[in-house]
């Protein structure tokens, strides 16, 4: 069940909404109900409320109005095939992709799950036939109905949020109404999506201590999608860069930069440290042992975008004793030009 708060001015009512049988929607007062501002409130509810297909009940108590709203349904589809894994942590797990219907089209969300989180559901039974499973999440859970055939497996789901899931992670300083990633859907997206990443409040609280600074729902889903916790935080941070952004410890997850990578480059004496240099150096396959042969070879104090050309241009110590046969005093731009045939000097195999 999704909670959510906007400011009242006081308690003056209880306002019920059930969807009725015909379709339509039954909306009572159970308190209060000749109060004139609470009529009016209960009119203009009316008619906002004529298209809703789902049940909801809406609390005014205090400053806040509480809005309880049903489950969401969608369908799901997985592939249980180990070709289909997407790493070496997938392997041996079921792929599932969850989908729904939203205001922007469809939300499409689907990870890899190990067979213990799928209650009801093991590995035999992706062979074929009928299927009905659950995943229970903090943020909510998901009831599967459907079916497999020879791997391949699809049908629907229907999705009840956490009581109380909101509130709680508001109160650590994560508002669900302010997610700033664009088109990013409504807070019933935004939980859904929780829900399949596993956007804990474990997490939140484990960010939180590492005093990263200020956090927000964006930096606590990535957490979640890249696996950045506490630990790699205060790892990262003790490399010597103490102002990283939760954005460039994305970086490093993606790129597989560590502190004890950083530390191996750190090493080598490079005349820039920027946290940009390590992202380069990674794209272009730089390691501590390249590092290394070019020191050999008498290059030291060398920029990170000279370093990156080398890689960039196949520049590697054998080529460089080759070409200061030719000239002792070769520089790195000289070496550029030759391999891509601007400046040429005699290089013999």
């Amino acid at each position: 069940m999704i909670v959510n708060a906007v400011p009242s001015n006081s308690v003056r009512h209880f306002l019920f909404c059930h969807k009725m049988p015909s379709g339509g929607v039954s909306i009572s007062l159970s308190k209060y109900h000749h109060d004139p501002e609470a009529i009016i409130m209960r009119n203009k509810f009316i008619r906002s409320a004529a298209g809703l297909s789902l049940a909801f009940i809406i609390i005014v108590i205090g400053k806040y109005v509480i809005v309880a709203q049903s489950a969401i349904s969608g369908e799901w589809k997985a592939d249980a095939r180990s070709s289909k894994a997407r790493s070496v942590d997938d392997a041996g797990k079921l792929n599932i992709s969850f989908s729904i219907k939203t205001e922007q089209g469809r939300n499409q969300n689907g990870r890899s799950f190990s067979y213990d989180e799928l209650q009801g559901l093991g590995r035999e039974q992706t062979a074929g036939g009928k299927v009905s499973f659950r995943l229970t999440r903090e943020a909510g859970t998901f009831d599967c109905e459907g079916s497999f055939t020879d791997g391949k497996g699809s049908g629907t789901f229907r999705f009840t949020p956490a009581a109380g899931y909101l509130e709680a992670m508001r109160s650590r300083g994560f508002d669900f109404d302010k997610f700033n990633s664009k088109g990013n859907g409504t807070v019933e997206d935004r939980v859904f999506a929780a829900a399949i990443i596993d956007v804990t409040t474990r997490l939140a609280d484990d960010l939180l201590s590492a005093n990263f600074g200020k956090l927000d729902v964006d930096d606590l889903f990535k957490a979640a999608i890249f696996k950045i916790d506490s630990q790699f935080m205060s790892e990262m941070k003790a490399t010597g860069f103490p102002n990283l952004s939760m954005e460039d410890l994305v970086k490093a997850r993606i790129f597989k930069i560590d502190a004890d990578y950083v530390r191996q480059v750190n090493d080598m004496g490079l005349a820039e440290r920027d946290f940009e240099s390590l992202v380069k150096f990674r794209i272009f396959k730089v390691t501590p042992e390249f590092l290394g042969e070019l020191k050999s070879e008498g290059f030291t104090g060398l920029s990170s975008e000279e370093i990156v050309k080398f890689r960039i241009f196949n520049i590697d110590a054998d080529f460089i004793k080759k070409a200061k046969a030719e000239n002792p005093n070769v520089t790195v731009e000289e070496m550029v030009k030759m391999r891509i045939g601007v400046h040429r000097i005699k290089i013999t195999d």
